[in-house]
């Protein structure tokens, strides 16, 4: 009998580093509660001031300005390195912090007076819940690098990024919907719910084996956290400056921000071009890229992960980036298939169904480059220059759809991916390992 419970705890314990069941569970949760607002923020918004008239310039600059926080994750990284709770772990306590701002945040954006006609107030808010949603990104990435085990991160990756695309695929179809029906406030008042619900996670699962769930609780630092945790500025800076002065590590960081133009060319071209361009409603673009989405997130999930780990991170990364230049290259040469639905729906299901499988080789490779020492730092670094160029490709958008047609804007895009896989070529993983 003793046995037995001791086996369902390890299986479905409340210590993350003990059971792999509660990791792969709280991370997809985290992830999903990231979803929700960037369904709504980054897809359902552009998509309704698409149809609303507004132009690609107005739009865009509107995603420039609320894409631009997921680059200040490199500056909250290393205080989350530094300062801690440690009787909630290293990265728990900021779990719970990130994910309370982003509830508060997500809810003030439905108190935007006349939000169709105050871009401005709709950018600031915006640029809010982008910044705690953000911060809450640096302090889930810090804590599963810290607990995720090298033989799961790739899985786990998978797992996370699925559950992230699944979480903004249905609020942007569900917060569409609600929109057109029920007006905006409502609307983002119905789906706060959700990452309400999911605020538990974090509270319910402790980091490590007899850590405290909240501060009134009973319990203690663990043991490792204490040994792992970073006592100065000097020691962050020096550690982090021996990893990323490595070869890998400066080749890598320059790749995701040459592919992360490509992220915010395409996710803010897709809105606009559908709507304005095609003639779809923004309710058809919602539904659409929501089925995509979830296709793509439930395939990334169960085999995204399982690629990466089976035939290795080189070979993936540069699969995936050969296949998305083509499959770009191609529609952007195939102008006299536009007119054609079938042909649109069959390009944004490829394109985001390869976007998420890149996106786990990604984030894999980038984990498998950290070092624990200052790994949430390291790995935020990584994930903040992708963020820098989504934000500059986002605002790009505006100027090149200003200057050039279409067909032009897409073949731009495709050379991203191309420059990136030539970069690629040049880092080794054991060796970075090793150093």
């Amino acid at each position: 009998m003793l046995k037995l419970k001791q086996n369902l705890n390890q299986k479905f314990g409340r210590s993350l580093t003990t059971s792999a069941f509660s990791r792969y569970f709280s991370f997809s949760a985290l992830y999903i509660a990231q979803g929700i607002p960037e369904g709504i923020t980054f897809f359902a918004i552009p998509a309704w001031l698409a149809m609303n008239n507004k132009t690609p310039l107005e739009i865009a600059s509107f995603l420039g300005i609320i894409g631009i926080p997921w680059s200040f994750k490199i500056i909250a990284a290393p205080l989350m390195d530094r300062f801690t709770y440690l009787p909630m772990g290293r990265k728990r306590p900021w779990v719970i912090l990130g994910q309370l701002c982003l509830i508060i945040s997500f809810l003030s954006i439905g108190f935007v007076p006349d939000p169709l006609n105050n871009l401005t107030g709709l950018s600031v808010i915006g640029f809010l819940i982008s910044l705690f949603g953000a911060f809450q990104d640096v302090a889930t990435d810090g804590m599963a690098v810290d607990v995720i085990p090298d033989n799961e991160q790739a899985r786990a990756n998978g797992l996370m990024w699925g559950t992230k695309i699944i979480g903004t695929s249905l609020s942007l179809m569900v917060g569409t919907a609600l929109i057109n029906n029920i007006g905006f406030k409502s609307a983002i008042a119905s789906l706060s719910v959700a990452i309400v619900a999911i605020m538990m996670v974090p509270i319910y699962f402790t980091e490590r084996p007899g850590e405290k769930t909240m501060p009134w609780t009973k319990g203690q630092a663990n043991k490792k956290s204490k040994q792992t945790q970073l006592k100065s500025w000097s020691q962050i800076l020096k550690s982090l400056y021996r990893v990323v002065k490595l070869k890998a590590s400066i080749v890598f960081g320059i790749a995701s921000f040459i592919i992360g133009i490509m992220y915010g060319l395409m996710d803010t071209l897709f809105p606009i071009f559908t709507v304005q361009e095609l003639g779809w409603t923004n309710t058809s673009f919602s539904n659409v890229f929501s089925i995509a989405s979830v296709i793509a997130g439930i395939l990334g999930m169960f085999t995204g992960g399982y690629l990466v780990d089976y035939f290795g991170k080189t070979k993936m990364l540069l699969l995936y980036l050969g296949i998305i230049a083509i499959v770009i290259l191609v529609f952007a040469l195939a102008t006299n298939f536009w007119s054609n639905n079938f042909f649109i729906y069959v390009f944004i299901v490829t394109y985001y169904t390869l976007y998420t499988f890149l996106c786990v080789a990604v984030f894999a490779s980038a984990m498998h480059l950290c070092w624990k020492t200052v790994a949430a730092t390291q790995f935020t670094l990584y994930m903040a220059l992708s963020n820098m160029g989504r934000a500059f490709g986002s605002a790009l958008l505006g100027v090149l759809k200003t200057n050039f047609t279409w067909d032009y804007v897409f073949l731009f895009i495709a050379i991203p991916p191309i420059i990136m896989a030539i970069m690629i070529r040049f880092i080794c993983f054991i060796k970075h390992r090793k150093k």
